[in-house]
């Protein structure tokens, strides 16, 4: 039990410190200072940890890469999304 709450907890301190770069990065609406390869580098690696996980049977890392994967391509949305507004 105390393994899986300590897993969980990692995952949402995870979350929360990825989703916020995100928000920010939505609210200045600049895509000043960020790679292109951030994201689509976080997209192959939450894809393939997701398909580890799903293997292995961890379903916090399953969880986990999930929406790790879902704030990697909204991140890359908004970063296309700011980098065309400069333009």
């Amino acid at each position: 039990m105390w393994t899986e709450l300590i897993g969980w907890l990692a995952a949402g301190i995870l979350l929360a410190t990825v989703a916020r770069q995100v928000y920010a990065q939505w609210r200045s609406g600049s895509a000043q200072g960020v790679s292109k390869w951030l994201f689509v580098g976080q997209i192959v690696a939450s894809v393939l940890f997701v398909a580890y996980s799903w293997l292995v049977g961890n379903w916090v890392f399953v969880s986990t890469n999930i929406l790790m994967l879902i704030t990697a391509i909204v991140g890359q949305a908004i970063y296309l999304r700011n980098r065309q507004r400069r333009a």
